[in-house]
C-alpha cells in the first residue's frame, strides 16, 4: 500500500479531550506509525494556538459555538489553504460539519480531492436541544430542525461518511445519507489494560481498600445524564455504605451536578475529581470496580471501551451504540434509558460479580484496537482514491 497524506479538518481540538479529539489523535498516531502523513486543520483560542500549533497542526482563531461549546467557529479558516498546497494531500477528512467542515468541503470541491466526513456527535439529541439551543420554545424548535437539516445536507455531499457504529449508520441511511461505512473509534489496548494499578488514585482520593468504586469519565453536561447515576447512587447507599462514586471530567453542568449531589445528601460518597490528564486516565479506570455511562448521547462511547480495556464491566443505557457494545452478563449490564432504579440494580449486580466480566470486557476492547480500526479507515481512503 502506497503512503498517503490525509488532512483532518475539525472544529474541536486540544485542550478539549472529547470523542472527536480522541479519535483523531489515535488515528493520527497509528497512521503516522505506518508511514502515512496526517495534517490537522483546526481552530482554537490564542492560548490553544500558542500551545498546540505545529508543523502538522494548523490552527486558526475561533470562538465558542454556543449550541455545543467544545466546538469553535473558525474566523478565517481559508488562510490554511496556502499551507495545504505544499503538503500534497490525497484525502480530506472532515471530522466535524461546522466551519472547518465547510472549509474542508469547499477545498475538496475546488481541488477535486476525495472528501470523507465523520459523524461523531448527536447534535439533535433532546438534552443538547434543551441545554444549549435558544430558550424561546419556537426558536429552539426551528434551530433544532434546521441544524439537523444542515447536518444531513453536509454528509450527503461527502464521498464517504464514517460512522462509529451500526446504530448511527442505520440512522443516517434512514435520513438518505449515502455511502456510510462503519469504522469504530479505536482504543489503545496497551495503554488501557487490566495490568494497570489504581492504588495511587484510591489513596489520593482516600478510598478504603475494601470500598467499591463506581466511575464516570466524561463531559459534565446535561446530555450525559449524570443525574441518573447520582439518583442511582442514592438508592444504592440506602442498602450499603461501602460504595464510592467518582465523577471525572468537567463541563458546563458541573456545578449543577455538584448541587444535585448535595441535595441528594450523598456527602463524601460522591467525589468530583475534575479534569484528568491523559496520562492519569488508565490509573483512574484501574481504581474502579464498575464503570457507568448513563448517557443516551453516545455514537460509540470511547470511555466505555477504555473501561473495558481496563477489565472493568460497563453499566450503560440501552440506547444507540451502547446497545450494541454492552452484552448483559458478559462485558457489562444495560438498563432502560432514564431509569435510575434500573441503573442502580445493574450497578449492584456488576459490583457483586465484577470479576466474572473481566475476560469478556478485555476481548471486546481488543476488537476495537487501534490497528484494526485503522485498517478499516484505510480501506475507505483507498476505495475513494481508486475510484477518483
Amino acid at each position: 500500500m502506497e503512503n498517503i497524506n490525509i488532512a483532518f479538518y475539525s472544529d474541536t481540538y486540544l485542550p478539549a479531550m472529547d470523542g472527536v479529539v480522541n479519535s483523531m489523535l489515535n488515528f493520527k498516531r497509528e497512521l503516522e506509525k505506518r508511514g502515512h502523513g496526517v495534517y490537522i486543520f483546526t481552530t482554537g483560542d490564542e492560548h490553544a494556538k500558542r500551545t498546540y500549533s505545529g508543523r502538522n497542526v494548523i490552527m486558526t482563531t475561533g470562538i465558542p459555538f454556543k449550541p455545543y461549546p467544545q466546538y469553535k467557529i473558525a474566523l478565517f479558516p481559508y488562510k490554511a489553504i496556502m499551507r495545504m498546497r505544499s503538503m500534497r494531500i490525497d484525502v480530506i477528512h472532515a471530522q466535524t460539519p461546522f466551519t472547518m467542515g465547510i472549509t474542508a468541503m469547499s477545498i475538496a470541491k475546488l481541488g477535486k480531492y476525495p472528501l470523507v466526513g465523520s459523524f461523531h456527535t448527536m447534535i439533535n439529541n433532546r438534552a443538547i436541544i434543551e441545554s444549549y439551543y435558544p430558550k424561546n420554545k419556537v426558536l429552539k424548535e426551528v434551530t433544532s430542525k434546521y441544524l439537523w437539516e444542515y447536518t444531513k445536507f453536509f454528509y450527503r455531499r461527502c464521498d464517504a461518511t464514517i460512522v462509529p457504529s451500526e446504530a448511527i449508520g442505520s440512522m443516517l441511511t434512514r435520513s438518505n445519507v449515502p455511502n456510510t461505512y462503519v469504522v469504530p473509534n479505536s482504543v489503545d489496548t496497551q495503554n488501557f489494560s487490566p495490568k494497570n494499578s489504581g492504588d495511587f488514585v484510591r489513596r489520593k482520593l482516600k478510598i478504603k481498600d475494601d470500598d467499591k468504586v463506581v466511575l464516570y469519565v466524561g463531559r459534565a453536561s446535561r446530555e450525559k445524564r449524570i443525574e441518573i447515576l447520582l439518583k442511582a447512587a442514592k438508592g444504592i447507599l440506602k442498602k450499603r455504605d461501602d460504595v464510592k462514586f467518582v465523577i471525572a471530567g468537567t463541563g458546563p453542568a458541573l456545578d449543577y451536578y455538584k448541587n444535585m449531589a448535595t441535595q441528594l445528601k450523598l456527602g463524601s460518597h460522591v467525589k468530583f475529581i475534575g479534569f484528568v490528564e491523559q496520562q492519569m486516565l488508565p490509573k483512574v479506570y484501574a481504581a474502579c470496580d464498575v464503570f457507568c455511562i448513563p448517557s443516551t448521547f453516545e455514537t460509540q462511547g470511547i470511555v466505555a471501551l477504555e473501561a473495558m480495556a481496563s477489565g472493568k464491566p460497563v453499566v450503560g443505557a440501552d440506547y444507540l451504540a451502547l446497545k450494541e457494545l454492552i452484552v448483559n452478563g458478559k462485558n457489562g449490564e444495560k438498563f432502560a434509558p432514564g431509569d435510575y432504579q434500573a441503573c442502580a440494580k445493574k450497578i449492584e449486580k456488576a459490583l457483586n460479580n465484577s470479576s466474572t466480566y473481566k475476560q469478556r470486557t478485555v476481548e471486546t476492547a481488543r476488537s476495537f484496537a487501534i490497528d484494526r480500526a485503522t485498517d478499516k479507515l484505510l480501506d475507505v481512503y483507498n476505495l475513494l482514491l481508486n475510484n477518483n
